[in-house]
């Protein structure tokens, strides 16, 4: 119930704030100060205590001087996962505006073990990088309190307020503004016809994932498509660095696998959503990352079955392929494809050059083949898939890609290539999970949560 409040205020399809909900806090309580310009300028103070943080708007700041006692007005409680929010909370949702992480830290008690607030006295020592020391929080009257720095030895700065950059990025409030908020046009663009999906559908559908789905994307050499003109339009295919790319958040790596040297890569949610404006809808990925492209650190097995095959088949298919890879104790995930068949991704957990790469997953295709050559092929051939499943191990070698995980397909119903648990398998179609499907599902525990473990 402590943060009912909170999450009401809130649409999470929208602000990529996080959801509130009770976390098991650290032996250390902590602490966090954010600046948030929003109808007004003011500090948000936030004490960690009971699982979530008590929080206060300071309009005018907390100040170094005892002789100033700052109105703090006492305000919802926060969940502990926003002491990381920096960003922008979109026009037209509480509390619009550029949010950036001012101080952060830990802090303890002064008097007493626990958090008295009906006592209307907080004394407490703060152990920030800008914050530090003894303060006080005093009530006033309902939600009004004085925030007040108490005489120590610690009278750092005349000003703490003009300290005006993140502690967490280095960026000014302009700059957050700027990079975290992309201006998005012809957002009422039709992308899918039925169900009917607009460009800001989609815009607002990769900022809500884009937690999950950055781990995979983020500084990896990517390919996109995109569809400029909506539904009926012409996709097409990108895989090098253009001009209009030169804004930040997307960079350019030189490689020797293209004759024009330019792939490029996504640094962060910005960069992503970036390519969302400009009109880049699904995104596929190279195996290996920007600082190393020459070794893999993830194998991708994708299961395409023959046309007419049973679903019961493929799902056999994808059983089997699990059951070898735990033989050779490689663990392994599992996604939709947002297609016809089931992806498995294994992650390598030390450096394999691409070669060793492309023979592990082949050996793994072709052990397949000749254990149930009724069954499998490791064959791309057309003609060699009558009946089978193709247990595509191509995509395993240097300069191929993948579809990201979480990534939408410019297919039918606007489907999504979802991570899901091992359990799911037999419950989870292939080309079932939609936009609207995996916007629920991201609000669920993580089941790749140890995939980079």
């Amino acid at each position: 119930m402590a943060l009912k409040e909170y999450n009401q205020k809130r649409d999470f399809n929208k602000t990529s704030e996080p959801r509130g909900k009770r976390e098991k806090g650290k032996k250390r309580l902590r602490f966090v100060v954010q600046h948030h310009i929003a109808r007004k300028d003011h500090y948000d103070f936030r004490l960690e205590w009971g699982g979530v943080l008590k929080s206060w708007a300071v309009p005018k700041g907390p100040s170094y001087n005892p002789k100033n006692k700052r109105l703090a007005v006492m305000v919802e409680d926060h969940p502990l996962s926003y002491r990381d929010f920096e960003g922008v909370i979109p026009k037209g949702e509480y509390g619009a505006g550029v949010v950036m992480l001012w101080d952060y830290g830990t802090w303890e008690l002064v008097d007493g073990k626990r958090l008295d607030l009906k006592k209307g006295l907080i004394k407490f020592k703060l152990h920030g990088k800008r914050l530090k020391g003894l303060w006080t929080l005093v009530l006033m009257s309902d939600n009004n309190w004085l925030l007040i720095k108490d005489q120590d030895e610690y009278h750092l700065y005349d000003d703490i307020l003009e300290f005006n950059t993140s502690i967490k990025s280095g960026k000014t409030m302009e700059e957050i503004k700027e990079n975290n908020g992309v201006e998005l046009t012809n957002p009422d663009k039709v992308i899918f016809k039925n169900p009917k999906v607009t460009k800001k559908d989609i815009f607002d559908y990769y900022e809500i994932v884009s937690e999950r789905m950055l781990p995979f994307l983020k500084n990896r050499l990517i390919s996109t498509i995109r569809l400029p003109d909506g539904y009926g339009g012409k996709p097409f295919y990108k895989k090098h660095f253009e001009n209009l790319d030169s804004f930040l958040g997307v960079k350019k790596l030189k490689t020797n696998e293209d004759k024009r040297n330019d792939y490029y890569y996504i640094k962060d949610k910005f960069g992503l959503l970036s390519e969302v404006q400009m009109n880049s809808y699904e995104f596929h990925i190279w195996g290996s990352r920007v600082d190393d492209v020459n070794h893999a650190d993830m194998l991708v097995f994708d299961l395409d079955p023959d046309e007419g095959l049973s679903l019961e088949k493929l799902r056999r298919g994808v059983k089997d392929l699990k059951m070898i890879l735990d033989e050779y104790k490689l663990e392994s995930f599992l996604k939709t494809s947002g297609g016809k068949g089931y992806h498995v991704v294994v992650p390598l957990r030390s450096k394999v050059t691409w070669k060793n790469a492309r023979k592990i997953a082949r050996d793994i295709a072709k052990l397949m083949e000749l254990t149930w050559p009724d069954k499998y092929t490791s064959n791309m051939k057309k003609s060699k898939r009558k009946g089978k499943i193709f247990i595509d191990w191509i995509r395993n070698i240097k300069g191929s890609t993948s579809v990201a995980p979480y990534s939408i397909r410019l297919r039918r119903k606007a489907t999504v290539s979802m991570p899901i648990k091992w359990s799911e398998l037999d419950k989870v179609r292939p080309d079932e999970i939609t936009i609207k499907e995996a916007i629920k599902r991201i609000r669920r525990k993580d089941p790749w949560e140890n995939f980079w473990s």
